[in-house]
Protein backbone atom coordinates (compact mmCIF):
# COMPACT_ATOMS: atom_id res chain seq x y z
CA UNK A 1 0.00 0.00 0.00
CA UNK A 2 1.39 3.40 -0.89
CA UNK A 3 1.36 6.40 1.46
CA UNK A 4 -1.67 8.10 -0.10
CA UNK A 5 -3.73 4.92 0.33
CA UNK A 6 -2.56 4.60 3.93
CA UNK A 7 -3.44 8.21 4.74
CA UNK A 8 -6.89 7.64 3.21
CA UNK A 9 -7.26 4.57 5.42
CA UNK A 10 -6.29 6.71 8.43
CA UNK A 11 -8.93 9.30 7.53
CA UNK A 12 -11.57 6.57 7.37
CA UNK A 13 -10.41 5.20 10.73
CA UNK A 14 -10.70 8.61 12.42
CA UNK A 15 -14.23 8.95 10.97
CA UNK A 16 -15.11 5.76 12.82
CA UNK A 17 -13.13 6.79 15.92
CA UNK A 18 -15.41 9.80 16.55
CA UNK A 19 -18.40 7.45 16.66
CA UNK A 20 -16.78 5.82 19.70
CA UNK A 21 -15.02 2.90 17.99
CA UNK A 22 -11.19 2.87 18.24
CA UNK A 23 -10.78 -0.48 16.45
CA UNK A 24 -9.89 0.62 12.90
CA UNK A 25 -7.49 3.33 14.14
CA UNK A 26 -5.72 0.90 16.46
CA UNK A 27 -4.96 -1.38 13.51
CA UNK A 28 -2.92 1.41 11.87
CA UNK A 29 -0.51 2.13 14.73
CA UNK A 30 2.99 0.75 15.06
CA UNK A 31 3.51 -1.89 17.72
CA UNK A 32 7.11 -0.83 18.31
CA UNK A 33 8.30 0.54 21.66
CA UNK A 34 8.55 4.13 20.40
CA UNK A 35 4.93 4.48 19.23
CA UNK A 36 3.56 7.67 20.81
CA UNK A 37 0.14 9.27 21.27
CA UNK A 38 -0.73 12.68 22.67
CA UNK A 39 -4.45 13.36 22.58
CA UNK A 40 -6.43 16.41 23.73
CA UNK A 41 -7.11 14.84 27.13
CA UNK A 42 -3.44 13.95 27.74
CA UNK A 43 -0.97 12.98 28.88
CA UNK A 44 1.30 11.81 26.07
CA UNK A 45 2.02 8.07 26.23
CA UNK A 46 4.63 5.86 24.61
CA UNK A 47 4.57 2.10 24.01
CA UNK A 48 1.79 0.05 22.43
CA UNK A 49 0.08 -1.01 25.68
CA UNK A 50 -0.36 2.61 26.82
CA UNK A 51 -1.22 3.89 23.34
CA UNK A 52 -3.87 1.18 22.93
CA UNK A 53 -5.44 1.94 26.33
CA UNK A 54 -5.38 5.69 25.62
CA UNK A 55 -7.08 5.20 22.24
CA UNK A 56 -9.80 3.15 23.97
CA UNK A 57 -10.32 5.86 26.61
CA UNK A 58 -10.35 8.69 24.07
CA UNK A 59 -12.82 6.95 21.72
CA UNK A 60 -15.11 6.25 24.68
CA UNK A 61 -15.58 10.03 25.03
CA UNK A 62 -17.13 10.30 21.55
CA UNK A 63 -20.61 9.31 20.39
CA UNK A 64 -22.43 9.79 17.10
CA UNK A 65 -19.61 11.83 15.61
CA UNK A 66 -18.43 12.63 12.14
CA UNK A 67 -15.49 14.49 10.65
CA UNK A 68 -16.54 17.14 8.19
CA UNK A 69 -13.11 18.38 7.14
CA UNK A 70 -9.55 17.10 7.10
CA UNK A 71 -7.37 19.95 5.91
CA UNK A 72 -3.72 19.04 5.28
CA UNK A 73 -1.65 22.15 5.99
CA UNK A 74 1.71 20.59 5.22
CA UNK A 75 3.30 17.25 4.56
CA UNK A 76 6.89 16.11 4.41
CA UNK A 77 7.73 12.74 2.89
CA UNK A 78 10.93 10.72 2.56
CA UNK A 79 11.45 7.08 1.62
CA UNK A 80 10.46 5.65 4.99
CA UNK A 81 9.05 8.55 6.99
CA UNK A 82 6.22 11.03 6.48
CA UNK A 83 4.89 13.88 8.60
CA UNK A 84 1.45 15.41 8.09
CA UNK A 85 0.17 18.52 9.86
CA UNK A 86 -3.56 19.07 9.49
CA UNK A 87 -6.76 20.41 10.98
CA UNK A 88 -9.56 17.94 11.68
CA UNK A 89 -13.03 19.43 12.12
CA UNK A 90 -16.12 17.58 13.11
CA UNK A 91 -19.06 17.23 15.42
CA UNK A 92 -19.87 14.68 18.11
CA UNK A 93 -21.47 14.17 21.45
CA UNK A 94 -18.44 14.38 23.70
CA UNK A 95 -18.24 13.12 27.26
CA UNK A 96 -21.63 13.09 28.92
CA UNK A 97 -23.14 15.76 26.68
CA UNK A 98 -26.51 14.99 25.11
CA UNK A 99 -26.16 17.42 22.21
CA UNK A 100 -23.54 17.32 19.47
CA UNK A 101 -20.80 19.92 19.65
CA UNK A 102 -18.39 21.10 17.01
CA UNK A 103 -14.70 20.47 17.53
CA UNK A 104 -11.49 21.26 15.72
CA UNK A 105 -8.12 19.65 16.34
CA UNK A 106 -4.63 20.58 15.22
CA UNK A 107 -3.07 17.21 14.39
CA UNK A 108 0.48 16.16 13.64
CA UNK A 109 0.97 12.57 12.51
CA UNK A 110 4.22 10.81 11.74
CA UNK A 111 4.02 7.71 9.59
CA UNK A 112 6.87 5.21 9.21
CA UNK A 113 7.44 2.28 6.85
CA UNK A 114 7.69 -0.89 8.90
CA UNK A 115 8.03 -4.28 7.24
CA UNK A 116 6.88 -2.87 3.89
CA UNK A 117 3.78 -1.20 5.42
CA UNK A 118 3.07 2.32 6.60
CA UNK A 119 2.21 2.69 10.30
CA UNK A 120 1.35 5.60 12.59
CA UNK A 121 4.34 6.07 14.89
CA UNK A 122 3.20 9.37 16.45
CA UNK A 123 -0.09 11.23 16.61
CA UNK A 124 -0.47 14.49 18.48
CA UNK A 125 -3.87 16.23 18.53
CA UNK A 126 -4.83 19.34 20.46
CA UNK A 127 -7.55 22.00 20.26
CA UNK A 128 -5.20 25.00 19.91
CA UNK A 129 -6.15 26.70 16.65
CA UNK A 130 -6.17 30.40 17.52
CA UNK A 131 -3.27 32.60 18.60
CA UNK A 132 -2.87 32.96 22.34
CA UNK A 133 -2.24 36.31 24.06
CA UNK A 134 1.44 37.13 24.46
CA UNK A 135 1.09 36.87 28.26
CA UNK A 136 -0.83 33.56 28.21
CA UNK A 137 0.53 30.88 30.48
CA UNK A 138 1.82 27.62 29.04
CA UNK A 139 2.33 25.92 32.40
CA UNK A 140 0.50 22.73 33.19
Amino acid sequence: MDLDEFVSQCEQAWQIFVTGDPGPAKLLFSRRDDVTLANPWGPAVTGWADVSATLDAAAARFRNGHLSELDVLSRFVSDGLACYHEIERGEAMIGGRTEPEAFALRVTSIYRREDEQWRIVLRHADPILAPRPVDASISS
